[in-house]
């Protein structure tokens, strides 16, 4: 498959999944790169904004299996991973997958969970396997969890801690839709909701394909080094009291040669990381004393970054292989 393809296929995508989500393009794109990059995505919005949407139209354009689980306080990990029951006709244990054993999973309301029932899920997105009374189950391919939590309402919720905020390749939010964007949704649900007629675009193969395609996409040392910067900077601010990890320079490189891929370019230029390295790093950044005294947020905090990092110079030919 050559980078042309991926572009076609992935805007045949795009418009496809644009039938329901009105108006949020490039939240779509992001959830897109997040499974191409085989990472998971964090919603962090307000009930109604259609994340759940997002999750179903994903999946059904995409011809993968999908499959919701609402978190609870009264969750057990067994509830996401399954158990094994004995039969008493074979008398042998009986494996029962759980939801996790999905192509598409959505964690509605991640937060509201316990932190053992948490980690289970966790485990299975960094690992891509289950473990249940000794027994190894491999989880398909592509895999995707999409995660949400109600950044407003925190009571009864056990808030995911910074090392498992980690595992999470991009935090998003969707936002209201503008005024025109909301007129066209009240007029597309007149009847039916629009989910209802989604047809598939694609199979899994081409997006297994496309995954190993978008790694040939071509990143410059130039480019390198202001990923590094990047990072870098996150951690020796005074708003910053613990900065990103290497996971998130290996996330900013992978997410801009998807996004590279995407706009049909063989190469990742300095816009594809600036583009991308809120929804990269904004969860991966802990807020110092001083930084939370003068009301900052991580977004804040990665755009003053943005802005004092030199951006690589010199002729662009050079970005090219």
């Amino acid at each position: 498959m050559e980078i042309n393809d991926v572009q076609t296929i992935c805007n045949r995508i795009l418009n496809n999944i644009e039938r329901v989500i009105v108006g949020k393009r490039q939240t779509i794109q992001f959830a897109l790169i997040s499974l191409l990059c085989q990472g998971h995505l964090l919603i962090e919005d307000v009930p109604g904004v259609g994340k759940t949407m997002l999750a179903r139209s994903l999946a059904k354009s995409l011809g993968l299996s999908f499959r919701r689980i609402q978190f609870t306080p009264d969750m057990l990990p067994s509830d996401i991973t399954g158990v094994s029951i004995f039969n008493q006709v074979t008398r042998e244990f009986e494996f029962r997958a759980g939801p996790i054993l999905a192509q598409i999973v959505l964690a509605d309301e991640i937060n509201r969970a316990t932190p053992k029932t948490q980690a289970a899920l966790l485990e299975a997105m960094e690992e891509r396997q289950i473990t249940v009374d000794g027994v190894t189950h491999y989880l398909p391919s592509p895999f995707l969890v999409l995660a949400t939590q109600n950044p407003i309402e925190y009571e009864g919720t056990f808030p995911l801690p910074e090392a498992q905020l980690d595992r999470f390749f991009m935090r998003i939010q969707l936002g209201y839709p503008a005024f025109e964007d909301e007129m066209r949704i009240l007029d597309d649900q007149k009847f039916h909701h629009p989910i209802i007629d989604l047809e598939q675009v694609v199979d899994a193969n081409v997006i297994i394909e496309m995954q190993e395609t978008i790694k040939q996409v071509f990143v410059a040392n130039p480019i390198k080094r202001y990923i590094i910067g990047l990072i870098r900077q996150t951690r020796e601010q005074s708003e910053v009291y613990l900065g990103s990890s290497p996971r998130g320079s290996l996330a900013l490189y992978r997410a801009g040669q998807a996004k590279a891929a995407l706009e049909g370019r063989t190469y990742v230029i300095p816009d594809d990381i600036k583009a991308l390295a809120g929804a990269i790093l904004s969860h991966r950044i802990i807020l110092s004393p001083t930084g939370r005294l003068h009301d900052l947020s991580q977004a804040d905090v990665i755009q003053a970054i943005l802005e004092r990092v030199a951006v690589p110079g010199g002729d662009p030919l050079s970005w090219k292989p």
